[in-house]
């Protein structure tokens, strides 16, 4: 039976559910902490044992306190793409990032990771406060390690299946500016494979930048994964200040299609910085979006807090 427990906050997730059963390869015991524990029980039951699922909110100290009681080691895999209601982003990357690592040191707990979406940029986005989240982290659990992943991609997920699914039907694809945005996109299980072996095994740095191999424009990219659908659309360069006029109108809708948030996002560039340790550090060869494209299945992809 596995001895060590970790607590993975966000379990549940595009990258948590991932993470959980990497730790499971590992013979690594597991609590899953989501507000969805019910989701956690139909993802997991039956094919993984080992794994623990509990109700948790990461916005209240005391449900906190007894997530983490008893762990070898704390992930934090929450993230928020929309805002809604009292789920900001500053609740979730900052406040709520803090409190896990408070409560999890007040546990004795030996190891942490935290893992938000890369956190360079500006204004009142996801990013910035995933940065502000990070020296919070720092501040409180001195010994944790952060994970800043470029753009993950992967079966379910918010980026890649979207865009696959509209190039092969749109012959005329709209595109974010020129095109020229710059993005190291990531494989979603190399990520979770990394975080399980900084956790078995702490290294010195804290900081690990999770890219994939190649660098594309965001023009490359689309051309890349409408080869793989077998079209060839014409791409149309939208200015990103039209495209923000349309996110603006589209977040009075219930579930609005784009946000003035991700159009901020699509407008950054999100490549790993080459001093930063990477998955070489892990000795982890990240896989290419080629090799992955052939295996994306026609899925809604997944959206919200993890």
């Amino acid at each position: 039976m596995p001895s060590r427990r970790v607590t993975v906050f966000g379990g549940t997730g595009f990258l948590g559910r991932r993470i959980v059963r990497h730790l499971c390869d590992a013979d690594l015991a597991v609590r899953i902490d989501s507000r969805h524990s019910d989701k956690a029980h139909s993802l997991f039951s039956g094919d993984v044992s080992g794994i623990e699922s509990v109700y948790a909110d990461v916005n209240d100290d005391s449900s906190v306190a007894r997530a983490v009681a008893g762990a070898w080691a704390v992930v934090n895999a929450v993230s928020l793409y929309v805002e809604r209601g009292k789920s900001t982003f500053y609740a979730v990357h900052v406040e709520a990032a803090k409190r896990i690592a408070v409560l999890a040191r007040r546990a004795g707990v030996e190891n942490s990771c935290i893992s938000p979406e890369s956190a360079r940029t500006r204004a009142r986005s996801p990013l910035t406060s995933a940065a502000e989240g990070e020296a919070a982290v720092c501040d409180t659990f001195p010994s944790a390690k952060l994970i800043r992943p470029a753009v993950m991609f992967g079966p379910g997920d918010a980026f890649l299946t979207p865009l696959l699914a509209m190039l092969r039907r749109m012959p005329v694809f709209p595109m974010f500016g020129r095109g020229g945005t710059r993005l190291q996109p990531v494989y979603v299980e190399d990520v979770a494979e990394a975080i399980v072996r900084i956790l078995r095994k702490p290294a010195a740095c804290q900081l690990y930048e999770l890219a994939g191999p190649r660098v594309y424009t965001y023009e490359e990219l689309l051309r890349t994964i409408a080869a793989s659908a077998g079209t060839r659309p014409f791409l149309v360069p939208i200015p990103f200040s039209l495209w923000h006029v349309m996110g603006y109108l589209a977040e009075a809708l219930p579930t609005p299609p784009i946000t003035q948030n991700q159009i901020e996002l699509m407008g950054q560039h999100n490549i790993r910085d080459p001093h930063a340790a990477g998955f070489e550090t892990l000795q982890i060869t990240p896989r290419a979006i080629e090799q992955i494209l052939p295996q994306m299945p026609r899925q809604a992809s997944e959206k919200g807090e993890g």
